[in-house]
C-alpha cells in the first residue's frame, strides 16, 4: 500500500530526511490513506523505495514510536496504532436539514419505500448479482430490460411498442430530458414548458442551451390553446400534472396531438405518477394516441426507488436512434445493474404485485392527509391519485411563513413557488407528499404541517 503514498523527499528543505518521512507518514493517516492496524514496510524496503539511507527511516519509525503513532510486534512488523487527529470537516447534512436532525419529509416525488416487500427486493438484487459481468454494455439498454419494460407498458398504461415506436432505457427522466436535448434540439431552440412543472426538467433543458418558454396550466392541466410560436417541442405530465396534481381530459389531449402535428412539434410526455392511479382508470397515453409525434418517458424512481438509477424512452426509431448515437459519441448509458433488478421483479411478477400494493397503500395516506388538512379549514387541490396533494395559501407571504415555522417544528414542506419557470403571478401553496415517510412519522409530520399551514 505505501508504493501509493505521495511520500517525497526534498533535500533542500531544511528539515532532517528522518523528519520529512515522520512528516509525510502523519499526513497519509490524517487523510485515511493509512488507517490503525495498517502494516508499515520494513525500514530496509521503505528506505530502498524513498532513496535514503535505512538509519533515516529506522529515525523516523522511532519518532513516531515515541509520540504513540506505531508500534512493533516481534517476528510480525511494524503496525500503525491510531491515526493524529484529521482537519474538522463539515458534517454530511440529512436532506432538507441545516443544523440539527433530519427533517420529516414531506416533500413530493418521493417513493414508497415502506410498500416494497423486502424479500423480494432482496432476491431480485441476488439475481442481478448472479450473472455474469458484462464486458460491455447496450448503449440502447439491456436486450431483457427492454423486453420487460414493453410488457410493462402494455400490462399497467396500455402503450404497446410496435414497429412504429422502440423502448430504450434512460438513467430517469431528468437525464432523458437532457439527452433528447443534446440529440434533437440546437442550442438556442425553445421548448415550452407548464409553469408551475417540473423544474428539473426544465434546468435539464437550460444547460443544454436550450430555452424554456413557460405556459400557464388551469385546472385541468397544459393550456394547449396559449402554447407559444416558434417552438420544437412541448414537455408536460399529462396522467398527473406536477406539481398541480390535474389530470390532462381526452379532449385537451386531442387538442395537444393535433396542435403538435399541424406545427411540426414533438411532444415530451412525463408519464409522473402515471402507475398511481387508484380512483380511475387512467386515460390513453399521449404515446398511444400519437406514437408519431410523442416521446414517453417513464422511471423507476418513483414507483419502487431511485436506488436502480433507471427509467425508459418510448418513441420513433429515428429518435431512439440519435439518442443511442449521441451516446456512443458521450461514452454515456444508463445503469446495467439497475435494468437487471427491474427485469427480475418484473419477470418473477413482483413488480406488478408491488403496482398492487402501492395502489391499496396510497389511499390511506392520501385519506390521512385530506382529513387533518380539512380539518385545520384548508382547502386540497389534485386529483384522487398520484403521491402528493396541493394546498393553495393565500399569498407568497403566507407559503414562506408556513414552510419556514414547519422547518422550525422539523417537518420539511415543498413549496409552489420552487415550480414556476416564469413570474409569479398566481398559485401560492404547498405540493405536500406522502410517500417519503413510514406510517408512524406521517401520523406525526401531516398534523405539524397543517397546524403551520392553518396559521392566520
Amino acid at each position: 500500500m505505501l508504493d501509493e503514498l505521495p511520500l517525497a523527499l526534498d533535500r533542500g528543505r531544511p528539515e532532517p530526511l528522518s523528519v520529512q518521512v515522520a512528516d509525510g507518514l502523519r499526513a497519509a493517516a490524517s487523510n485515511g490513506l493509512l488507517r490503525g492496524g495498517d502494516r508499515l514496510p520494513s525500514s530496509r524496503s521503505l528506505a530502498e523505495r524513498l532513496g535514503v539511507s535505512r538509519t533515516v527511516v529506522a529515525a523516523a519509525f522511532d519518532q513516531l514510536h515515541a509520540e504513540g503513532w506505531i508500534s512493533g510486534k516481534r517476528g510480525s512488523g511494524t503496525y500503525l496504532t491510531t491515526a493524529p487527529p484529521a482537519a474538522p470537516t463539515r458534517p454530511v447534512q440529512q436532506h432538507g436539514a441545516g443544523e440539527g436532525p433530519a427533517l420529516l419529509d414531506l416533500e413530493p416525488g418521493a417513493p414508497c419505500a415502506e410498500a416494497i416487500d423486502r424479500p423480494a427486493w432482496r432476491r431480485a438484487w441476488r439475481v442481478a448479482a448472479d450473472l455474469s459481468p458484462l464486458v460491455r454494455k447496450d448503449r440502447a439498454g439491456e436486450p431483457e430490460f427492454r423486453t420487460a419494460v414493453v410488457e410493462h407498458l402494455l400490462r399497467h398504461r396500455g402503450l404497446g411498442a410496435g414497429s412504429d415506436t422502440v423502448p430504450i432505457a434512460t438513467a430517469g427522466t431528468s437525464s432523458a430530458v437532457s439527452e433528447l436535448a443534446a440529440a434533437l434540439l440546437r442550442p438556442g431552440d425553445a421548448v415550452a414548458m407548464e409553469d408551475p412543472g417540473y423544474n428539473r426538467a426544465a434546468g435539464a433543458f437550460a444547460a443544454a442551451g436550450v430555452r424554456v418558454l413557460p405556459v400557464p396550466v388551469d385546472t385541468h392541466g397544459l393550456r394547449v390553446d396559449r402554447l407559444p410560436p416558434n417552438i420544437k417541442a412541448v414537455y408536460c405530465t399529462p396522467a398527473h400534472q406536477f406539481p398541480l396534481g390535474a389530470r390532462l381530459p381526452a379532449a385537451r389531449r386531442v387538442e395537444l396531438v393535433e396542435h403538435a402535428r399541424q406545427a411540426g412539434l414533438l411532444v415530451i410526455e412525463d408519464d409522473y405518477d402515471g402507475e398511481l392511479r387508484y380512483d380511475t382508470a387512467p386515460l390513453p397515453l399521449l404515446a398511444a394516441m400519437a406514437p408519431d409525434v410523442v416521446v414517453h418517458l417513464g422511471t423507476t424512481s418513483k414507483i419502487l426507488s431511485p436506488s436502480l438509477g433507471v427509467g425508459w424512452l418510448v418513441a420513433a426509431p429515428e429518435i431512439t436512434d440519435a439518442i443511442v448515437a449521441y451516446r456512443h459519441r458521450t461514452g454515456t448509458s444508463p445503469s446495467p445493474a439497475g435494468q437487471q433488478v427491474f427485469v427480475s421483479l418484473a419477470t418473477h411478477g413482483d413488480l406488478a404485485r408491488h403496482l398492487r400494493r402501492l395502489r391499496r397503500a396510497l389511499p390511506p395516506r392520501r385519506a390521512l392527509v385530506v382529513s387533518e388538512l380539512r380539518r385545520r379549514g384548508l382547502d386540497v387541490l389534485g386529483d384522487d391519485a398520484g403521491s402528493h396533494v396541493v394546498v393553495p395559501l393565500a399569498s407568497a407571504a403566507a407559503e414562506e411563513r408556513g414552510v419556514a415555522e414547519a422547518r422550525a417544528r422539523g417537518v420539511a414542506l415543498d413549496p409552489l413557488s420552487r415550480h414556476h419557470l416564469g413570474p409569479r403571478r398566481h398559485h401560492f401553496g404547498i405540493a405536500l407528499g406522502y410517500t417519503a415517510l413510514s406510517w408512524p412519522d406521517l401520523a406525526t409530520a401531516v398534523p405539524i404541517a397543517a397546524a403551520c399551514l392553518a396559521r392566520p
